[in-house]
């Protein structure tokens, strides 16, 4: 199928970087797929008993509290939708924009036009976009707890498949940072390629002689490890499942090193492992620049949006 070059300039995107356009197409069609049967597909309740001809609008409504992401799917699907049925696509007037904090009975959007479209694009849009805003939600809460401590909240690869760029979008709207998007972007050095290459030193030369792009970022769980992956020349570290003295400490090694025997001047530090929001400032007054919490994406629930049909 064709795929528009950019998002409607409608579109409430306000994160940078914003989601590929062509990526929306194309997870918006997978998910029509999902619903509907293969393209166009059918629903058959909506189909039997709603008039082709019948108009109506239709209100995105927040039914909690949260932080919302993912309404820039809200007008692919309508489009998708739209063309599948073979009427025209409903006008979409957005009323926040992507990382807006909201309170339960706000209306996101506002979207009017044909009724079969708007009933058969509901599921769609509302899956992407609750995920989305759960997401965004959970990350918010932790920017919220890390402010004004330096501090920032990272998401990790353990996203939905297929919707990486999705979940890690919604970080961005909730206020956290995105960490590497996969394997192929920054190279991360865990115990187990230690053990594959012989030793760290091995691990960070072997990275280097065959990735000379890449930074090359070190889990350690000990004070040791991560004074040896210092001196391998790590770019950064992750320090894991650490009990907070033990991270103070360690994050106090690291400091008292930088700019002396080949350490760069500023190792950037990551916790991980075991961080919940109620130890989030504990953490963050080791002195860490980020904490990884693989939940903002694994286990957010989605925020509860509704799309009611106005008579």
């Amino acid at each position: 199928m064709s795929t528009p070059e950019s998002l409607p300039d409608h579109s409430p995107a306000a994160v940078v970087p914003g989601l590929d356009a062509d990526w929306v197409a194309r997870t918006v069609e997978t998910a029509l797929d999902e619903d509907l049967g293969p393209a166009p597909g059918r629903d058959v309740t909506t189909q039997a008993t709603v008039p082709t001809s019948a108009t109506g609008t239709a209100e995105l409504v927040a039914r909690e509290e949260g932080t919302v992401a993912g309404l820039v799917v809200v007008a692919e699907t309508l489009r998708q939708t739209a063309g599948r049925l073979g009427l025209p696509v409903p006008e979409v007037t957005f009323h926040v924009h992507d990382g807006t904090a909201v309170v339960p009975g706000q209306v996101l959007a506002t979207l009017t036009g044909r009724t079969q479209v708007l009933l058969v694009a509901e599921r769609t849009l509302l899956n992407l976009a609750s995920r989305a805003s759960g997401v965004a939600s959970a990350a918010a809460a932790f920017a919220r707890e890390l402010a004004g401590t330096g501090a920032q909240v990272l998401d990790t690869r353990k996203t939905t498949p297929g919707l990486r760029a999705l979940d890690k979008y919604a970080v961005r709207a909730g206020g956290g940072t995105n960490k590497r998007m996969g394997l192929y972007d920054v190279a991360m050095v865990k115990d187990n390629h230690v053990i594959a290459a012989g030793g760290v030193a091995a691990a960070i030369r072997a990275v280097r002689d065959t990735f000379p792009d890449v930074l090359v970022q070190v889990e350690a769980d000990t004070t040791a490890q991560a004074m040896e992956a210092l001196d391998a020349g790590a770019d950064f570290l992750l320090l894991d499942n650490m009990p907070t003295a033990v991270l103070a400490a360690t994050v106090a090694a690291v400091r008292e090193r930088e700019g002396h025997d080949g350490v760069a001047q500023r190792v950037e530090l990551e916790a991980t492992g075991n961080l919940t929001l109620d130890r989030a400032r504990e953490v963050a007054s080791t002195g860490v620049d980020y904490l990884s919490v693989g939940a903002l994406t694994h286990s957010a629930p989605i925020l509860d949006l509704g799309l009611d049909l106005r008579g």
